[in-house]
């Protein structure tokens, strides 16, 4: 049996699947000047490691996938245009020049903050907003890192390391979630029950929504532990006076997102303890929190 199509059933079909048409993300990746992969929820996420950096707290030289990780997330938006977000990891002298470029191009501000305390040289974190042409964006984003040290160029992959001098089995019993080793470091993200909106837009775990939890050994069973919990207001102090009782430093409390829903605020802490003593402190903090069970 022959099927009859209509020009205006034909031009239906044509720009439904325009319409869901993903971008060219290798030419996103080359208007960015560092490529990227593809993540949960339709995320083409960037990892910019300030591997230029070298900076140490409390006499531990962070590894940049600790707490010197910048990052861009684009998400598909509609027709030809997407949404990108992200954290700069920037030094004090870079950031004025880094945020009026970015400003003249179109790119939002959303948060700028510390995420540690007593580092040298200090860091700050700036967290961005952007839509549009994707291409667009990247270039743009683009023309604004520039105007730091951030490493641009793709640098050839070494083979993954599953190797790490942590117990890393003892972590993921005692905070119930399993983690990865990356650069050295072993990483764990962490998911709020809630579907966290911004501006009415989904925000998938790989654009900064989840919890992070980062360990990097420092040697006798101990670790440097630092990241952020995402926490709704009643959240905030709970969660503090647990990290605090933990022997775990809290160093911020602030948005990373301006339209938020439900609205959020972002803890990060900071510890250099026996790993065992660390994960029941988190533990302990993470119990106070309305996570995704798994």
């Amino acid at each position: 049996m022959r099927v009859r199509l209509t020009i205006g059933t034909i031009l239906l079909l044509a720009l439904s699947t325009h319409a869901h048409a993903e971008p060219d993300w290798a030419v996103v990746g080359k208007a960015l000047g560092r490529s990227g992969a593809q993540a949960a929820g339709g995320v083409y996420r960037v990892g910019l490691p300030r591997s230029d950096l070298k900076v140490t707290l409390d006499d531990v030289q962070l590894k940049p996938a600790l707490a010197l990780g910048s990052w861009l997330a684009f998400k598909p938006m509609g027709d030809h245009e997407a949404v990108v977000m992200g954290d700069l990891v920037l030094t004090q002298p870079e950031v004025n020049n880094v945020m009026t470029k970015l400003v003249e191009t179109g790119i939002e501000v959303t948060a700028l903050h510390n995420h540690l305390l007593r580092s040298e040289p200090a860091t700050m974190y700036m967290h961005i907003l952007g839509h549009g042409d994707p291409v667009k964006l990247a270039t743009a984003l683009h023309a604004g890192l520039q105007e730091s040290g951030t490493p641009l160029s793709d640098i050839p992959a070494n083979a993954p390391s599953a190797a790490i001098d942590l117990d890393t089995s003892l972590i993921d019993r005692t905070l119930g979630h399993k983690g990865k080793v990356n650069g050295g470091v072993y990483q764990i993200n962490i998911p709020r029950a809630e579907t966290i909106k911004d501006d009415g837009m989904d925000v998938p775990e790989a654009m900064g929504s989840a919890i992070a939890i980062n360990f990097q050994p420092t040697g006798g069973r101990k670790a440097a532990a630092t990241g952020d919990f995402v926490l709704t207001a009643s959240e905030v102090n709970p969660v503090l006076r647990a990290l605090r009782e933990g022997g775990i430093e809290v160093t911020a409390v602030h948005n990373h997102m301006l339209n938020d829903e439900p609205r959020l605020f972002f803890m990060h802490f900071w510890a250099n303890d026996d790993v065992n003593k660390l994960a029941r402190g988190l533990r302990s903090a993470l119990d106070k929190v309305n996570l995704k069970h798994s």
